[in-house]
């Protein structure tokens, strides 16, 4: 176990530095399945405060007796943030954030409950923060989930994939803007650079090109069609094969 502990603390003091914080001050920070505080721990000693959310009391029970310095709050975060707009300088997660994926209820729909994590999230942060969640995806469909629904919420940013070639140490970090678009930071031990930068921007500009004020795609585009032929794909309906004639305009005659 004191081996979970030393990796808990390598990915808390690695999410904390994609933070990027201000070095001139302290700030609070939100950490979301906080468990038994050990990022907290890291977070205090860096001089900054913070407050844990977590959905086990059992877990939460253990950080009170550590005594932790941060304030503890047992909640479900597929709820959503319940803190006013723009109160943290940041969030971090570890290894939180892919159990929203799963439906524990009949009622539980993961994209709701995924919406209703960055939505929220998004608004409790101040402007120009950033939130970094380290996650373990059971699969891309999961990434895909997570992120798409990221996105939905106003986030841009992106994956931040360390030691991409380690089968034990490779690790994911979503890492998300509020507001201001950062450049992504570098994954760690990446030797091919370029093309990774390559993968990350895209991801961040593709999502919102045809974007409206409300984020839906502008209606009748070529996005837009798309969308919903992968909705309709998903509900299992026949729906033809896009080509590049998909969402072409047809002049008024030939």
């Amino acid at each position: 176990s004191s081996r979970v502990v030393e990796v808990q603390s390598q990915m808390s003091e690695r999410a904390v530095e994609l933070l990027g914080l201000p070095e001139d001050r302290p700030c609070l920070l939100l950490d979301v399945g906080c468990g038994s505080g050990l990022s907290g721990d890291y977070i205090s000693d860096e001089g900054h405060y913070w407050i844990g959310m977590d959905i086990s009391p059992a877990m939460l029970d253990v950080a009170v007796e550590r005594e932790v310095e941060g304030d503890l709050l047992l909640a479900d975060v597929g709820h959503g943030i319940p803190f006013r707009p723009g109160m943290f300088d940041g969030c971090i997660s570890i290894s939180a954030v892919q159990w929203l994926c799963n439906a524990d209820k009949k009622s539980h729909s993961p994209p709701k409950r995924l919406y209703r994590f960055f939505s929220t999230l998004y608004t409790a942060l101040a402007r120009g923060s950033r939130a970094v969640l380290q996650l373990y995806p059971e699969n891309s469909e999961q990434l895909e989930l997570i992120t798409a629904q990221a996105m939905r919420a106003g986030f841009t940013g992106g994956m931040v994939v360390d030691y991409p070639n380690s089968a034990k140490a490779k690790k994911f970090f979503l890492c998300l803007f509020v507001g201001t678009s950062g450049t992504l930071p570098k994954g760690l031990g990446v030797e091919c650079a370029d093309r990774e930068e390559m993968h990350q921007a895209k991801f961040t500009n593709e999502r919102t090109r045809f974007r409206n004020a409300k984020g839906k795609s502008v209606k009748k585009s070529r996005d837009w069609i798309l969308e919903k032929k992968e909705r309709r794909r998903r509900q299992g309906k026949e729906v033809r094969a896009d080509t590049k004639y998909t969402g072409r305009k047809r002049r008024p005659r030939f």
